[in-house]
């Protein structure tokens, strides 16, 4: 568990703080999200927080993010990693970008990396309950129950629709 004291300190101070690119759009989203009463609400909430995440000011990045996305979709892995360590070199303060690759470092099976790309995230967006579900995904994986619960929790306080997180949260 030790090695994976950095990532959690991570997870479990996210209310201490801030996103480093602030937007208001995403807070009052974040608001709705908490309040939400339903799922077809909260997948509305989540998909506009998600097109919020993708979206970066400069056109270029978010084609080549875009690009990324439909790579690793189509599983074809090495493009995007390519694409996506492209991007990180130009833009290291987006914290989509680290979260992509993260997600295909988690797809392809090279858990340090993306462990090492959802802190990078976490450091940009302390909120971004999808690098929390992949970490969290690690640690149930890696036989570390408790802290992955742990985690799967404070997704759900993120976002209290999350059917992946109440499942592995109902098993005893």
């Amino acid at each position: 568990m030790l090695r994976y004291a950095p990532i959690l300190r991570l997870i479990f101070r996210r209310h201490e703080r801030r996103p480093l690119n602030r937007r208001p759009a995403l807070d009052t989203l974040f608001q709705q999200l908490a309040v939400s009463t339903g799922a077809e609400e909260a997948l509305e909430t989540e998909d506009r927080i998600w097109s919020l995440w993708m979206y970066h000011p400069h056109r270029s990045v978010t084609e080549q993010l875009e690009l990324a996305t439909r790579d690793i979709a189509a599983r074809r892995y090495d493009i995007a990693e390519t694409r996506l360590a492209a991007l990180l070199r130009r833009r290291p303060d987006f914290a989509e970008a680290w979260h992509k690759r993260c997600t295909l470092y988690y797809l392809i099976g090279r858990d340090e990396e993306c462990l090492n790309d959802i802190a990078r995230t976490l450091e940009l967006e302390p909120r971004h309950f999808g690098a929390i579900l992949n970490c969290a995904e690690i640690l149930l994986g890696a036989g570390e129950r408790e802290p992955a619960r742990l985690a799967f929790s404070a997704a759900l306080s993120l976002h209290p629709h999350l059917a992946r997180a109440r499942q592995v949260l109902a098993q005893r």
